[in-house]
């Protein structure tokens, strides 16, 4: 956790930059599918800009990020080796803190005033407790909305920002390679997480700081401050993420953590600013939680069951920090004149610390720069307690944004993530749609231009069914398929939610298997060498595809659909890190896991 020499490199490659280029200088020709493509990408990323990823390692700053997303190795850190994505994503977004923002790493600057902070010296040296303790007094400050007056000069943290506006600008290829200028508001009351990442549409009109948890850590102050950005032109909006790590703060029950009653005027100002959800990144998925989902079988699937605390304390409260259960008592809500505050979309996310996103199992890299070596991730760095090391091997590798998008632009991929036309995976780049309607053909999904059929005839997800009529029940289109050189795939299924005399009901359908199998109760079977962390595509289909309608459906009845798709078993990051050990797997980690993708839900709400 030493620190480090490498901002003087990054801030001459700020100092290198052109200026800020209007956004008309973007504009070009580009080609536009209006049956839409799928575009794949992270907004969840932090650099050496973050106050926690610079004092846990990580050396790179955005241009970094960017560059690494596009192909290109970086400095990975700690003394390891330098990280390099297999395959380019589509778009990126940096979104660092806004606590702080940049300015950790000027500590190690001479010329700037950061450098003579009383913290510096244990910032910047080669003491890892000594690091960890003003680490954690600068985290109890923010914490406790306590501005330092060096490290949040506001004159400081605005120059900051416009140079990460910047940076997102250099690196927009319209056409080839998408950026956002974002950051992330870090909302942790009591250690609980109530984080956002903030993202806007485009650079114009663009707010002159970022916003941050110091200035108010309720997120209906965050919510007006985005309405004030809007009324100056701006387009914007924010994600939550880890709600398993908010002890049920997430997704409040009859008040909010910031003191408004759940209620319709609640509910509408939290989807005006937040249509989207991460339902899975490095610190777990919370989709499900076993407990709370008893009868379904695929649902402790990578949960770390931890709040932000320092102690490894996991969370008293599971209700309230699960997407699944606020998806259905969101229906109630309505159903009562409430409104729905949880009508989210899905995205996967990474939260990396260290630049790169690390989705990939088999080039997992860490969440922190401290982890670029396979050692610390299975054992944790020298000094680490026990329970931390254990917090670090529960970390997944990042999840994954997918979108549905006419073309790879601002304005393209901003318009789906509004509509909520978007999908979540684990990490791997599978492709999953889905949509909604009433009179498919039989059969649709054996022409050639099913796609088109499926938008004139429904909705796609994200969307609303219209109330149904005259006994009709609605049929779900689905289709997925794998990752190119990836996993094969198990299985589709279609989670139901609904509310049936006052309770919150759900019910999971297998509509598509692999291999013939009739059953879903029939596993798919396994194939990893555990010893050799590989596994091959014996089993498993290249794509699955499904016509499936509600034999259930009550058509007075408020209800809500997402499919979830699971590949075949495939080693887990830890496997292939043992392996490469040459040690055993650490004991609690799985050897293999079923990677998935979520779509987004598609809601039915009855007339009146």
């Amino acid at each position: 956790m030493a620190r480090r020499t490498a901002w003087n490199s990054v801030l001459a490659c700020v100092a290198a930059l052109v200026p800020l280029v209007a956004n008309n200088a973007f504009a070009q020709d580009v080609d536009s599918n209006p049956l839409r493509n799928a575009y794949f990408g992270n907004l969840h990323v932090h650099t050496a800009w973050s106050f926690d990823a610079n004092i846990n390692g990580a050396i790179a700053g955005p241009d970094e990020a960017y560059r690494w997303a596009k192909g290109e190795a970086i400095p990975g850190g700690e003394g390891g080796p330098d990280l390099k994505i297999l395959r380019p994503l589509d778009w990126y977004s940096v979104g660092d803190h806004a606590e702080y923002l940049g300015s950790l790493p000027l500590m190690a600057d001479p010329d700037s005033p950061v450098s003579k902070h009383p913290l510096s010296g244990a910032i910047s040296g080669d003491d890892p407790e000594a690091s960890f303790n003003a680490y954690t007094e600068i985290l109890d400050g923010i914490s406790n909305r306590r501005n330092d007056p060096i490290l949040g000069d506001p004159e400081l943290l605005a120059s900051v920002w416009d140079k990460i506006i910047e940076i997102a600008d250099q690196h927009y290829q319209p056409g080839e390679f998408t950026t956002f200028a974002g950051f992330e508001w870090t909302s942790n009351p009591g250690w609980r997480n109530l984080h956002r990442v903030v993202i806007f549409r485009d650079t114009e009109n663009i707010s002159d700081h970022a916003f941050s948890a110091i200035e108010s850590d309720r997120e209906e102050d965050l919510w007006a401050w985005m309405d004030l950005q809007r009324e100056s032109g701006a387009e914007l909006l924010a994600v939550p993420h880890n709600g398993n790590a908010s002890d049920g703060l997430m997704f409040p029950i009859g008040t909010s953590y910031g003191g408004s009653d759940v209620n319709s005027a609640y509910a509408e100002t939290r989807m005006r600013n937040e249509p989207l959800y991460e339902l899975t990144q490095i610190k777990g998925t919370s989709e499900v939680h076993p407990s709370m989902s008893p009868n379904d079988e695929f649902s402790n699937f990578e949960i770390w069951d931890y709040t932000l605390a320092s102690t490894a304390t996991p969370p008293e409260n599971k209700v309230g920090g699960y997407m699944r259960e606020a998806l259905i008592r969101g229906l109630a809500l309505n159903s009562e004149g409430n409104g729905n505050p949880f009508k989210y979309g899905f995205i996967g996310d990474s939260d990396t610390h260290n630049s790169a996103a690390a989705i990939e199992e088999n080039n997992y890299t860490g969440k922190f720069g401290f982890e670029n070596s396979p050692e610390h991730r299975l054992e944790g760095p020298p000094g680490v307690s026990e329970a931390a090391a254990k917090q670090v091997r529960e970390f997944s590798s990042g999840g994954v944004a997918g979108v549905w998008a006419e073309a790879n632009t601002r304005e393209a991929i901003f318009d789906a993530m509004v509509r909520k036309e978007t999908f979540a995976t684990s990490g791997p780049r599978l492709k999953v749609r889905m949509f909604g309607g009433y009179g498919y053909a039989e059969g649709v999904m054996d022409s050639t231009d099913w796609l088109q059929a499926a938008y004139d005839g429904g909705v796609p997800m994200g969307g609303d069914l219209p109330a149904a009529t005259d006994g009709q029940s609605p049929t779900f289109l689905v289709a997925a398929i794998k990752e190119p050189d990836g996993a094969n795939l198990d299985r589709i299924q279609i989670v139901k939610g609904w509310i049936e005399n006052g309770e919150q009901m759900e019910k999971i359908y297998d509509v598509a298997l692999s291999d013939d199998r009739t059953d879903g109760s029939e596993p798919v079977g396994n194939t990893v060498d555990v010893a050799a962390a590989s596994y091959t595509n014996d089993i498993g289909a290249n794509e699955l595809m499904a016509a499936w309608t509600d034999p259930d459906f009550d058509p007075a009845v408020p209800s809500l659909y997402y499919a979830r798709v699971l590949q075949i078993p495939t080693p887990r990051w830890s496997t292939y890190d043992a392996a490469k050990l040459g040690v055993e797997i650490p004991e609690g980690l799985p050897a293999s896991i079923q990677e998935r993708a979520w779509s987004s839900p598609i809601w039915y709400a009855p007339e009146g």
